[in-house]
């Protein structure tokens, strides 16, 4: 079951897969409270994945912090019935999200060091993972106003790819590779003003994300067209915001929105040529303007 939701994150509508994983992790906890022994260790770890992708889907999808955040902790208290120290690094590495969007850098660097201490327990650690961790730190550095930090750290994650052999990934580990982890690099030169790279960055990230990997695809569009903003190019910068809203009409990621409302503010002082009128449309349709209002 918990594979299934996986699959359906990437193609159904997050409140649809969000119900169905939540009802599953439901059904999950009552049953867990029935069993002992080695089953239960095994519904507990299957628990804490469903549990896990719940707060994913609240926190990225939906924006709604405060519930995903509940959800993690629910999830470390499965992943610790299951004692699977790796799983446990992972809900962490999440959680750091919380505090570290929030502007929070203390209690981001806590969860992350929470994190690392269990992986430092973990039987096996693929380098993959690893260079995740480092990912999420970047993410908060640059949430944080630390772009800079940022980038040595995304230097970090990119030596521990190189330097390390492959080693299997455990199966609920599918929201990570290198091609991400140059998408957060590219996010982060974009905020450290390094705006030519940003874009080579992109660019080739654009051409590698998978067919699947539609959310992914618009944060890219957005951070694209904040690149183009950036540069003092309005037309090119609405073109890529444009594809990005086409993106979400088709999948929507309440976190790539999120980067083309950024845009739209940086474009103000464009405010009153064709291409932002246009823009302004595209954006502010029923669905998105309805969507916005909900809040």
């Amino acid at each position: 079951m918990t594979r299934a939701h996986r699959r359906l994150y990437w193609r159904v509508q997050p409140p649809l897969i969000r119900a169905a994983a939540a009802e599953h992790t439901r059904f999950g906890t009552q049953l867990l409270s029935e069993m002992g022994g080695a089953p239960r260790r095994t519904l507990a770890a299957a628990l804490a994945e469903s549990l896990l992708l719940v707060g994913r889907i609240e926190f990225f999808d939906l924006r709604q912090p405060a519930e995903a955040d509940a959800k993690f902790v629910e999830a470390l208290q499965a992943a610790g019935t299951a004692d699977d120290q790796l799983l446990g690094a992972a809900i962490l590495g999440h959680a750091a999200f919380v505090p570290g969007w929030a502007g929070d850098r203390d209690s981001a660097a806590e969860r992350l060091r929470a994190a690392r201490a269990y992986t430092r327990r973990a039987d096996a650690v693929p380098a993959l993972f690893t260079a995740w961790l480092y990912a999420v730190e970047a993410e908060c550095e640059t949430r944080c106003d630390k772009p800079r930090e940022a980038l040595r750290v995304i230097g970090r994650a990119e030596d521990v790819l190189a330097e390390s052999g492959e080693m299997p990934l455990p199966e609920w580990f599918d929201w990570f590779s290198p091609v991400r982890l140059a998408s957060f690099k590219g996010n982060t030169q974009l905020k450290a003003g390094h705006l030519p790279q940003a874009r080579q960055t992109l660019l080739q990230v654009l051409e590698e994300l998978p067919d699947e990997a539609r959310k992914q695809r618009t944060v890219v569009l957005g951070d694209l067209a904040a690149v183009e903003a950036a540069e003092g190019n309005p037309e090119a910068a609405c073109a890529r915001a444009s594809e990005a809203l086409d993106q979400l009409s088709v999948t929507w990621y309440a976190t790539g929105m999120e980067r083309i409302r950024e845009v739209r503010r940086a474009l103000e002082k464009w405010a009153d040529l064709d291409c932002v009128l246009q823009l302004d449309d595209h954006l502010y349709e029923w669905r998105t303007t309805l969507i916005a209002l909900q809040r």
